[in-house]
């Protein structure tokens, strides 16, 4: 996950958010192909403890390197999914006040099983004129 804030502006709901899921033991992509799989994007405050919103994330297809930060598109990651890619639009309400804030990525599987990124994503979001 990223290390540097995403830096946005109150009020905006683009652009979306991509992010590419990978098993931190293995090195793989996480595979979010398989129907009933959730990934999902909890929003809050830092310091808070309440979560603002949370937001759905869908698959896409592709794959990004974590070397070279390209995306690849060779099969199996023609699939959406299957390299770990998903894409995330912001609700109405995410981004409606300025501050910083950090997000959690959490992918529910079909069988039950619930694996939560380890890395809190970081956000700015400043006021609009």
């Amino acid at each position: 996950m990223a290390a540097t804030k995403i830096r946005l502006v109150q009020g905006d709901t683009a652009p979306d958010l991509i992010l590419s899921l990978t098993d931190e033991r293995t090195g793989l992509p996480i595979d979010v192909s398989g129907a009933g799989t959730a990934v999902r994007v909890l929003f809050r405050e830092v310091g808070g403890e309440q979560v603002k919103a949370t937001m759905s994330a869908f698959p896409i297809a592709g794959y990004q390197n974590p070397e070279t930060q390209e995306i690849e598109f060779t099969p199996p990651y023609t699939e959406p999914g299957r390299g770990g890619r998903v894409v995330m639009q912001w609700s109405q309400t995410a981004l409606d006040t300025a501050g910083e804030f950090e997000a959690e990525v959490e992918t529910r599987f079909p069988d039950g099983r619930i694996q939560t990124a380890f890395g809190i994503l970081k956000f700015q979001v400043r006021d609009q004129f």
